[in-house]
Order: C-alpha cells, then sequence, then structure tokens
C-alpha cells in the first residue's frame, strides 16, 4: 500500500538544503530501515548534484551484507524462514547495488575522520556513545541528514532504562544498577531541536516533534550582487594577491575568509625556508583544516620542496587533504600523470587510500604517508604535515617534531580521544619556548604561529545540528567559563553535594549548571572526551561536588562554581572474587584502586574495605592556586570522616536516598503517537549542603592521576602516600599512572597508633622500597625532584635520640655489606687519595642504606639529590649538571661530603663491633676495708708475736724434750762424773754425762729441717743457673 509521505518531511529536507543546515531523523520501529531508501531519494530530488553518499554505522552486524554473492544467500535464507518481501526488498536492494555506500564500525570509527558524506545513518543505539554521535555527525555535509535508527518502542521513556553497551563498564561488584539519566537528557534535548523530527516506521511524526508544525518553507535564494562583509573581504584578498606565484591560485580555491589567512600564514612559512616554524591549526569541526593543509602542501611543492611527509592516525583520514592537495595541482596548472601520480595502498586495512603523490615536473619530489610512530623516518624530511593531531597520543607527537618545518592541525572540541591534550600542553610548551628564544639571541630557536578558524566551511554557519551537539556534549563549554563575581576566602567556602538526576533533568537552571561544571573540566584538564558525560551521568558509583562561597539565597540566581570534585565509591568486594581475580589474572572494569592494590601486593582482604576514589578535581582558571582545591579535598575527607554531620544523624540508615523516579510508568498507557515528554517537575534539590546528607562508611580515599611534579606535592600535601606507579607511560600522554591512599579514621581496622598512615604503612614501606630498585632502570629517566617526593627519605637525624639511633632498626653489622676493603676505599677516597670511580661500586649500596633509613646520617637536600642520581639512578655528573644546574666541581663536593659523613658513621659501627668480639678480664670491684692499713698491720704484728710466744712457751716446757736428759738412778756414769770431780758438782752447776736414750723430735723440727734441705737445693740450684748464664 502507497503512502503519502509527511509534507513537513520534505519541507525540513529541502529547507536543510537551501540553507545549507544539517536535519536528523530519528525512526523508531522494527521496519525503519525501509525509510532510508525514501529519506534518500528525497534529499537526491532536493539537491541539484550528485548522489548523495551515504555512511552507515553499525555495531557488528549489518542486516543486509553490501557483497553481492553474500547478499544472495542471505535472501535466499529470508525466503526460505518466510520473511522476505519481495516488494521492500527491491527497492532496499538496489539502495545497496547503486553504491555510494560506506559501510563503518562503530569500533572502527576513528578512520572516518576528515571524511565528507551527504547522509549518516545509525543504527544499533544502544551501542552509541557521545563520542561516536560526534564523530559521525561532524562527517554531514550542509544540507545532508543524520538518520539514527530505533527498534520498537512501547514509549519513548522507555529509552530512559535501555540498557547501553557502556553500562557494562559502569557496574561494579557493589554497585551493579546504572542509571539511564543521558537518554534522558538526550530525549529531551531532541525535542527542543528544530531541525529534528522523531517519527514511527511509517513516517508518522510523533508529538515530541510538534514544534514542526510551523515549519514553513525557505524561499530560494536569488543569485544576486550583494555579497556580505566576509565575503567581500574574501573577494578582497584573492584580488590582491590574484598576481602572487603560488598563493594567488591557491587563494582562490578558498571558500572562507579564515581559510584563506590559514592558507596565506602557511605559505609564508613555507616561503621563509628556515625550516625551523611550527604552524598549529585549531579549528572545530567542519572548518576546512585538512582543506587549508592540502593547498598548503601544493605550494610547497610549487616552491621546490622535495620532501614532504604527511601522517594522520590512519591513511583514510586523509581523503580531504590529498583531494585538496590535487586540487591546488590543477589550480598550479599541474596535470596528473605528466606531471605527478597518485599512489594508492594496497594494503587491504588502508581500503585503498592515497598514501604517495609522486611529481616530477621540475625535479623528483614525493608528498608520503608515514605512520604517526615512525618517527625515525624523518632524517631527510623538509616539511613534515600532522592531521588530525589529537587523535594521535601526545608523546609520539612530540617525537615527530624536529629541525624542519611542522604543520599541525587539530579539532579543539575533544572528541577524537585525547581531548584537549595538545592544545593544553604541547602549544603552551611549544609558545613557552618560543617566548624564551625571542629574549635570546636572534635567530635561535624555533618559531611558533597558531591560527584558528571559526568560520564552518561544511555546512554554513548556523547550523541547529551544530549547536544542538555542542550544548547536548558540552563540546563547546571552554569558550563560556563564566567570570567570578568574587574570590571568597577559602575557609568561607562550603562543599555541597550535586544530585544528578536534578543536574540532567535538562531544566534551564540544571542546564546551565551543568554547561558550568563541564566548563571547568574542560579547562582544568586535558584528558576530556564527550563519554566523561554519560560516565558522570549514568556511572552508579560516581558523586559529584561543587565548592561555592558563600550563597546568597535572597538573589535568585546559580551560585560562583570554585572548584568541582567527582567522586567514584569503590571496594567492599568480596574476598571470593579477589581471590579468583589474582588466580586468574583478570580485573573487571572499575574499582581500580582495590584491583590495583590487590595485584600489587597480593592481598585479599584490601579490596573488601569500602573506599572512594577522586576521579576528578578541577578549579576555576581565575581561581587557581588559591587554595580553594586544597579546601575542598579537606572538607571532602572531614565529610566521609563523619566531621561534618551531627551525631543525632549517624545512626540514620539511608538518609537522603530517596529511590529514583521511575518515568516510564505513566506512560505505558499512551501509544507512542500520543506521547508528550516533558522534563520532570518531581525532582529533589540540586544541591545538597554535607551538614544534610548521610555520608557512606569509609576505609580510605584514594586518587589516580598522570604523574607530574605539581599534582604530586599538592597529594602529598594533603597526606595522601603512594602506593603504585605504573611503569609503563600512558599512550596518551606519556606520564605514569599514580594511585595514591590516605586512610580515614575509622574504629573497624586495627592499626598501629605510632604510624601516621595506620593499616596503610607496611604497604607503604614495601612501595618505597620497590620504587627506590626501579629507579635504576624503569624510571631512570624521571625528574630527580619527583624522585625524591615520591620515596621522601628522612635527611634529618640532628633531633635522633643516642639511645634510638644504637637501636636494632638502623644499621648494626656492616660486614654483610661492606668488606674490611671496601672500607679501606672508602677510606681513601674520603682523604682525597683516589679519585670517586674508586667507589662507585659501593654508592649504590650504601645508598639504599640511607633511603631505608639504616644510615641516621643527616645531610641537606642537595646532597641527596645527588645521592639519589648517582647511587640510584646510575647517572653520570654530566646527567646531573644538566639536571640541577650546578657545576661538576660543587656536585664532587656535595658527594664527597655525604661519603664523609657515611664514613664516619660506618666506620664508628665496625669500631663498636670489633669491640664487641675481643674477650674482656672480669672486672674487679675494688671497695675500702673497714680496718685501715696501720691497724691492720699492728693487728697481725701483734698475733705474731702472740703465736711466737707461745710456740717458744710450748717448746720450754714440753716435758717430752726434757726426759731425754733424765739421768737414770743408779746409772754407773753419773757415778763416775761424781767421783771425778771428788763428789762435789762443779761451780757452773752443770755435770755432763753421756745418755743412752734417743733423741725425741717433734713434727715442726722435722719440717723445718725438711725445709731447710729445700732451701738449700734451691739455693745450689740458683748458683748453678748463674754459672750457666756466665
Amino acid at each position: 500500500m502507497r503512502k503519502k509521505v509527511d509534507e513537513r518531511i520534505r519541507t525540513l529536507i529541502e529547507n536543510g538544503v537551501r540553507t545549507r543546515h544539517r536535519s536528523i531523523f530519528v525512526i523508531i520501529g522494527d521496519k525503519s530501515r525501509d525509510q532510508i531508501v525514501n529519506l534518500h531519494y528525497m534529499l537526491s530530488k532536493a539537491q541539484i548534484k550528485s548522489r548523495p553518499t551515504v555512511l552507515w554505522c553499525y555495531k557488528d552486524k549489518l542486516e543486509l551484507s553490501s557483497h553481492k554473492k553474500k547478499r544472495g544467500k542471505q535472501i535466499k535464507k529470508l525466503m526460505q524462514r518466510g520473511l522476505y518481501d519481495p516488494d521492500k526488498g527491491d527497492s532496499f536492494e538496489l539502495f545497496v547495488a547503486s553504491g555510494g555506500l560506506t559501510y563503518c564500525l562503530y569500533k572502527e570509527s576513528e578512520r572516518i575522520l576528515g571524511n565528507t558524506f551527504g547522509m549518516c545513518v545509525l543504527q544499533d543505539f544502544e551501542a552509541l556513545t557521545p563520542n561516536l554521535l560526534a564523530r559521525t555527525m561532524e562527517t554531514v555535509e550542509g544540507g545532508g541528514l543524520v538518520v539514527l535508527l530505533l527498534r520498537s518502542l512501547s514509549s519513548l521513556t522507555s529509552l530512559y532504562t535501555m540498557v547501553m553497551d557502556v553500562h557494562d563498564r559502569f557496574r561494579t561488584e557493589s554497585h551493579s544498577e546504572a542509571a539511564g539519566r543521558f537518554n534522558e537528557r538526550f530525549l529531551l534535548s531532541l525535542a527542543s531541536c528544530k531541525a529534528c523530527v522523531v517519527m514511527d516506521d511509517e513516517l508518522n511524526v510523533l508529538p515530541i516533534s510538534s514544534h514542526i508544525r510551523s515549519i514553513t518553507p525557505v524561499p530560494a535564494k536569488e543569485d544576486s550582487d550583494e555579497l556580505s562583509e566576509v565575503e567581500l573581504e574574501l573577494k578582497n584578498l584573492k584580488e590582491q594577491l590574484n598576481e602572487d606565484f603560488p598563493v594567488g591560485p591557491l587563494i582562490r580555491k578558498c571558500c572562507t575568509m579564515d581559510q584563506g589567512k590559514a592558507v596565506v600564514t602557511f605559505l609564508d612559512a613555507i616561503l621563509d625556508k628556515t625550516l625551523r616554524s611550527t604552524v598549529a591549526l585549531l579549528a572545530g569541526r567542519g572548518r576546512g583544516k585538512s582543506a587549508a593543509l592540502g593547498l598548503s602542501i601544493a605550494g610547497a611543492i610549487a616552491v621546490g620542496y622535495s620532501n614532504i611527509f604527511v601522517t594522520a592516525p590512519s591513511p583514510e583520514n586523509l581523503k580531504t587533504l590529498f583531494d585538496f592537495v590535487c586540487k591546488g595541482f590543477d589550480a598550479l596548472d599541474y596535470k596528473e600523470h605528466m606531471d605527478f601520480d597518485v599512489v594508492k595502498s594496497v594494503n587491504p586495512e588502508f581500503k585503498k587510500a592515497t598514501v604517495r603523490i609522486n611529481i616530477y615536473k621540475h625535479h623528483r619530489q614525493t608528498i608520503q604517508y608515514i605512520l604517526p610512530n615512525e618517527h625515525e623516518k624523518l632524517s631527510q624530511v623538509e616539511l613534515l604535515v600532522v592531521d588530525e593531531a589529537a587523535a594521535i597520543p601526545l608523546p609520539v607527537v612530540k617525537s615527530l617534531l624536529g629541525p624542519y618545518l611542522v604543520f599541525m592541525s587539530s579539532t579543539v572540541n575533544g572528541y577524537e580521544g585525547t581531548g584537549r591534550s595538545l592544545s593544553l600542553k604541547l602549544l603552551q610548551q611549544l609558545e613557552e619556548r618560543t617566548h624564551v628564544s625571542a629574549k635570546g639571541t636572534k635567530d635561535t630557536g624555533r618559531l611558533f604561529k597558531k591560527i584558528e578558524l571559526s568560520e564552518s566551511i561544511r555546512y554554513a554557519s548556523g547550523d541547529p545540528i551544530e549547536s544542538w551537539l555542542n550544548n547536548l556534549l558540552c563540546l563547546d563549554v571552554s569558550n563560556a567559563i563564566p567570570n567570578l563575581s568574587r574570590l571568597p576566602p577559602p575557609s568561607e567556602c562550603d562543599l555541597y553535594y550535586v544530585n544528578r538526576d536534578t543536574l540532567f533533568s535538562y531544566h534551564r537552571d540544571s542546564e546551565l549548571f551543568l554547561q558550568r561544571m563541564m566548563a571547568l573540566y574542560v579547562a582544568s584538564h586535558y584528558k576530556n572526551s564527550p563519554n566523561d558525560l554519560q560516565l558522570m551521568a549514568d556511572a552508579p558509583a560516581h558523586h559529584l561536588f561543587v565548592l561555592l562561597g558563600p550563597v546568597d539565597e535572597s538573589k535568585n540566581q546559580l551560585p560562583d562554581i570554585l572548584c568541582v570534585i567527582q567522586v567514584s565509591l569503590e571496594g567492599q568486594i568480596s574476598r571470593k572474587s579477589a581471590s579468583q581475580s589474582l588466580s586468574n589474572g583478570h580485573q573487571p572494569f572499575g574499582d581500580q584502586i582495590p584491583w590495583k592494590f590487590c595485584e600489587q601486593f597480593r592481598d585479599t582482604v584490601f579490596p573488601t574495605l569500602s573506599g572512594a576514589r577522586i576521579v576528578r578535581i578541577a578549579t576555576h582558571p581565575s581561581a587557581m592556586r588559591l587554595g580553594y582545591g586544597s579546601q575542598a579535598v579537606e572538607l571532602l575527607v572531614r565529610y566521609y570522616e563523619g566531621q561534618l554531620t551531627s551525631i543525632s544523624e549517624i545512626d540514620v540508615e539511608d538518609e537522603g536516598k530517596t529511590p529514583r523516579v521511575r518515568v516510564t510508568e505513566a506512560a505505558e498507557q499512551v501509544s507512542l503517537l500520543e506521547e508528550n515528554i516533558k522534563p520532570r517537575t518531581d525532582l529533589p534539590h540540586l544541591l545538597v549542603h554535607l551538614r544534610e546528607r548521610q555520608p557512606e562508611k569509609l576505609h580510605y580515599i584514594g586518587v589516580s592521576f598522570g604523574l607530574t611534579l605539581d599534582l604530586f606535592r599538592f597529594w602529598r600535601k594533603h597526606k595522601f602516600a603512594p602506593f603504585y606507579i605504573g611503569q609503563i607511560p600512558n599512550t596518551v600522554t606519556g606520564e605514569h599512572t599514580c594511585m595514591i591512599l590516605k586512610p580515614l579514621n575509622n574504629d573497624e581496622i586495627e592499626a598501629d597508633g605510632s604510624n601516621p598512615l595506620g593499616f596503610f604503612g607496611p604497604f607503604y614501606q614495601d612501595f618505597r622500597q620497590r620504587f627506590a630498585k626501579l629507579l635504576a632502570s624503569t624510571f631512570r629517566g624521571m625528574e630527580y625532584k619527583l624522585a625524591l617526593s615520591i620515596i621522601d627519605p628522612k635527611i634529618n637525624f640532628k633531633d635522633q635520640d643516642p639511645k634510638e639511633i644504637a637501636s636494632d632498626k638502623y644499621l648494626q653489622s656492616i660486614g654483610e655489606y661492606l668488606s674490611p676493603h671496601d672500607m679501606k676505599r672508602l677510606e681513601a677516597y674520603v682523604d682525597n687519595l683516589a679519585d670517586f670511580h674508586l667507589i662507585l661500586d659501593l654508592v649504590p649500596t650504601l645508598t639504599h642504606l640511607y633511603f631505608q633509613q639504616k644510615l641516621p646520617v643527616t645531610v641537606s637536600y642537595a646532597q641527596a639529590s645527588v645521592l639519589l642520581c648517582i647511587g640510584l639512578q646510575n647517572q653520570n655528573i654530566s646527567y646531573i649538571e644538566g639536571q640541577t644546574n650546578l657545576e661538576r666541581q660543587t656536585i664532587l663536593s656535595l658527594f664527597i661530603k655525604v661519603m664523609k659523613k657515611f664514613y664516619k658513621y660506618l666506620y664508628g659501627r665496625a669500631s663498636k663491633e670489633i669491640e664487641s668480639t675481643l674477650p674482656r678480664l672480669k672486672e674487679i670491684v675494688m671497695e675500702p676495708h673497714s680496718v685501715s692499713v696501720d691497724e691492720d698491720l699492728n693487728n697481725a704484728a701483734k698475733q705474731v708475736e702472740d703465736d711466737m710466744k707461745s710456740r717458744a712457751a710450748e717448746s720450754l716446757f714440753t716435758p717430752e724434750l726434757f726426759q731425754q736428759y733424765a739421768i737414770d738412778d743408779g746409772e754407773s756414769d753419773f757415778q763416775t762424773v761424781l767421783e771425778n770431780n771428788d763428789g762435789k758438782i762443779p761451780t757452773g752447776g752443770l755435770i755432763s754425762v753421756k745418755s743412752s736414750r734417743s733423741a725425741v723430735k717433734p713434727e715442726k723440727v722435722k719440717d723445718s729441717g725438711k725445709s731447710d734441705k729445700k732451701r738449700s737445693k734451691d739455693n745450689h740450684n740458683h748458683k748453678s743457673s748463674k754459672r750457666r748464664r756466665s
């Protein structure tokens, strides 16, 4: 059955063609694909030119193949199953077979950058992301159509609860229910887009597109001689440069004044021929960047440049660029096949894209495509052109720069994947170098120029789809950062919780607040993409906080946002899941800090704890480095420690956690053709003071960020400590990923009270030791200031207690680390008897001991820096000179001072160690006697006298001794004596009579005799020894 198409649909398409504005058609229904043929036919009729090309994007499966044989097999299968309708099939088959279709998987959408199509078809709505929306819609030219295919829906509001593919990445074990806030806002925004029509698969317009009722045809623009002011400027520019070669012919190909100025700037750098300029071209999509580069390359060939290299993420991105190189050649009277040849790629991945142009009109010249990582091929290059530079990782772009002319182009809206990394990082560095060289001597350094294009070429200015997409994805917020009315002291500012249901409700005030928040994100961070918006809206574990100054509620206006913090709740993972993840070596999405901690320390307890990860913190550009970020972090920590909530509210469960309003219930009773979609009215307050919201019970707060010195010092100032630094640099920024933690005051965990880091202390010490060892290899090129901040060594031991220095935590035995010969070499160096090379093998050992706080020696910061560079990073003195801007003699002086301090301490430890091994005499305690020496001598003398007297008395009056002298009666000898003396006793009274008795010798007398004999013997021996000596 044939049906007349609604005239309003035809009018919208024709108006778009006349005004060079794009249109969106959202078709709902299982047969929506069949209406693409009709829309394409109406577009072809409205355009007075060749058949519009079609870009068809899909997730993983096309309903019908573009390959003839495959299509035949598919039709046969459909006929067998009774699903093939010949009437409808013929028209669609004819549409597919007629060609002009480009098929693209969503995951390969990067290859369509830089291309232009007349129509874009997006199927598989559940696979769409904000990045894909921006990337695909911006390839459509003015007057073209964007067609969005949706399956049958009972109600439009069922989109709110549709499970999107990206939601799988948002879910975690403890937060499994993703919300559909982004889809809700997307659908409501369609109702406000004047160039959008939502209809069913029979082209019936739905009530959500009620604005189309009042559409009227735009009168066809009549050819007139009147030119706008901008067009007049461009015409004058072309006339002024008409006679100049090669500028004149090339400038005639430009469509806007911006593009003309860009081409002139490029050609000025080419004609300069000093090869020391870098020119960056920044613009939104569809502004003619690739065309300007292509025309400039043609001009470089005309001037005589021989080797020109072009790079982009893929050669398919350079289709427009090479097309305009050829158009430039045509303008310069170069003939294909006579003056130049175009070489197509034979690589099936590049799909016959142009990869080389050989020119041989005057001499051999080449324009060659190279992959971004092939910078080693640039040895002979004169001009390097980098297109879509923001889609190439920043370190790779840096490696491409060199002593030759460099042209770069990139979009600034951030949907190439790396966001504003190019403009915020690389271009800023190039500008700084230019300023430095400008202050110095002339003709040194590189010149840097930046060009920006604002006029659109792909479609006319004022395109409703561009403004709708910019508002939906907050793409153009970087130019609309609100000015601050005042800068209050940080201590007067308060942190507020942002209700995401209200933020993404598409109310006027909510939209303004969201745009301001995203403006701070884009201005502060260089890793932005539209996908961040969907993460903010739908991720169940994410929460938003804003720092506001004192709010005057009497004024009915939105307060100034000073700082935005995005937090993701993590943890509460079962030990079973943690053990399984360790055994499988696989980490699920989300919960970055718990899984990384579990992997690094093989610990299954930590993932069971609950924590929060600060995903982003962005401060207003006018309020940088004024303490607002620090105030926001401090308030957030206090909030999660329960310091901001009153005691009476602590036990209240689920306070403020009202169930999300389900918007599908009322709409289920209404048909699709009668349903009217409006923003919800029963919404909570947008901002909630932290005193009025119950905090989640957390054990820690963590952060994951790209490691830079300023960022690391900011977090260390707030008592965060690292536990992981990635050894492989990030492919986008070239920075190492760093994860840090701060334990919160919590009674549920037992920890050592003496350690300020609580339960995290031992893990932090383990990380420091591992990092110090990796400084010799992976992190050898890291800046010494950053490395020293990460290790955070104790370098001042002046206030240390001497008893504590003697404790076991410091080095006790040096024999395990240094031999006696090592000590002698160290002594020779500190005594200036040897060069420092003699002890270089000892420095790593001593440095590791020092940074492990085993050597309690006080050194200065400069000495510690030199020690780290030589001992841990194994760098030479020349490297340290470049890093520290110190002279060689100063560095060596600092080094020998450290070694002297080390030797002094080690020598003292060695002396004590040797002394402890020597044998020791038993210590005799000398105490004073109670009796003096004189008294003692007198007492002894008296005792000796008494002994002598008693002995004498005993020896004189012993009867046994006198018995031998007794005279027996009647002895003849006695009688004889008396007779001889005439019987008288002599005058002396003594008579001598020989006795016959044997003498009695007492024991003592015997002993004394023996001792006399012994004494005489000793004397004899003494005399004989004297004789021998003589």
